[in-house]
């Protein structure tokens, strides 16, 4: 039986609570003036400009770019799943190594068990989000080799190109996103195998990184100011 305490469970709600509100409250309304909608502006921008431009090597090498960094990290998802999957292996010695540490509380095999695969299955879902991203950058590629020639810039084939293929780019990196808010939780979720109170505090560390960096960091501060300058 997993038996686990009120206070594991009310930990683990709070993490699942705090990671789909986060999501939700960044890809709605509060989010508008966060980093991630802030480049969506600059997709659409990217793509008009494209469309201006005879030669275009340059954006070529960026979606390459794009989808390089889309199958590292859906590869790394993979290695990720046989890590975690390998902490199942030997689970009596791992958790005489984990109670050794302060603060632990006891945890059965069966609970650690059930740990390591809630482990393995947020390490899944990165996997889909990281490949379907790809698989989306791919479509983007595409639709820019189909772009109409710079002269039709201005033109309603011209227009329709810049919206569905910003929307699309907008697409894969909402998934891309997704993936790595799956691996910063992943990080957090490390602390419930020392118990309820580090799951919580971890967490809270990891929402209040995220939520810094994407309304209250220099980067931001820097794609504001360009913002202002192109819009």
């Amino acid at each position: 039986m997993l038996s686990f305490s009120h206070l594991d469970l009310i930990a683990l709600a709070l993490f699942a609570a705090a990671w789909a509100g986060y999501a939700i409250a960044l890809e709605s309304r509060i989010g508008l003036n966060g980093l991630n909608r802030s480049m969506d502006r600059f997709r659409v921008l990217w793509m008009e400009r494209l469309l201006a431009r005879e030669m275009r090597m340059v954006d070529g090498q960026v979606m390459a770019a794009l989808q390089s960094g889309s199958a590292f990290f859906a590869s790394t998802s993979l290695i990720a799943v046989g890590g975690a999957l390998t902490l199942l292996r030997a689970p009596e010695e791992l958790i005489s190594l984990v109670g050794l540490l302060p603060y632990n509380l006891p945890t059965t095999r069966a609970q650690w068990e059930a740990k390591t695969l809630g482990l393995a299955i947020i390490f899944v879902y990165a996997f889909f989000k990281f490949a379907w991203s790809y698989r989306l950058f791919n479509y983007v590629s595409i639709m820019i080799g189909s772009a109409p020639p710079a002269s039709e810039w201005d033109r309603p084939a011209g227009r329709a190109f810049v919206t569905s293929t910003a929307r699309m780019s907008t697409e894969a990196g909402r998934h891309f996103n997704r993936g790595q808010r799956a691996f910063f939780f992943s990080l957090a979720y490390l602390g419930w195998f020392l118990g309820p109170i580090p799951l919580m505090i971890a967490t809270a560390g990891v929402v209040a990184v995220m939520v810094h960096r994407q309304f209250a960091s220099d980067s931001l501060q820097a794609v504001s100011e360009r913002i202002d300058a192109e819009f």
